[in-house]
C-alpha cells in the first residue's frame, strides 16, 4: 500500500513538473532569445526530459506494483490510448529539443547568436502542441481511472 501511495504521489508531482516546465519553455521562447536565457532554456528542456522519463517509470510502476494490478490497465483500450498519446507527446518533443541543442551549440561558437524569430515561432508551435497532447493524456487518465473502457 505504501509503494502504491509513493508511486501515485510521484506520478502526480511529475505531471505537475512537466506542466511547469512546458510553461517555462513557452515563457523563454520569445524573440531575442540569447545568452543566459538560451542556456536556461536548455536546462529547462533537460529537466523536461528527465521528468518525462521518471513519469514513465512511475506510471509503469503503478501498473505493475500498484494496488489495482496490471489487469486493470492492460486490458483497457483507454490505457493504451493514453500510452499512445504520451508517446506522441514524446515524439513531438524531439524536434524542439534538437533545435534547442543546436541553438546552444551555435551560441557557444558565437556568443552573439540568436535564433531567428521564425525558428522560435516554430518551436513555440511544437511546445503548444505538446501542451495540447498533455491535456489529451490527462483526459484519458481521468477516463481510465474511472474504469471507462473496461
Amino acid at each position: 500500500m505504501l509503494v502504491d501511495l509513493l508511486l501515485a504521489i510521484a506520478h502526480f508531482l511529475l505531471v505537475f513538473a512537466i506542466v511547469t516546465v512546458l510553461a517555462m519553455e513557452l515563457m523563454l521562447l520569445k524573440p531575442g532569445l540569447a545568452g543566459a536565457a538560451l542556456e536556461k532554456l536548455g536546462r529547462v528542456d533537460a529537466i523536461y526530459g528527465g521528468a518525462a522519463t521518471l513519469l514513465v517509470l512511475a506510471g509503469f510502476g503503478r501498473v505493475f506494483l500498484g494496488l489495482k494490478g496490471s489487469g486493470f490497465y492492460v486490458g483497457n483500450p483507454v490505457f493504451w490510448a493514453k500510452i499512445i498519446a504520451f508517446a506522441a507527446l514524446g515524439l513531438l518533443s524531439i524536434q524542439p529539443t534538437m533545435r534547442i541543442l543546436a541553438w546552444r551549440k551555435a551560441a557557444k561558437a558565437d556568443p552573439a547568436f540568436q535564433p531567428s524569430p521564425g525558428e522560435i515561432a516554430g518551436v513555440r508551435r511544437l511546445v503548444h502542441a505538446e501542451t495540447a497532447m498533455l491535456v489529451v493524456v490527462a483526459i484519458l487518465a481521468s477516463m481510465m481511472a474511472r474504469g471507462i473502457g473496461m
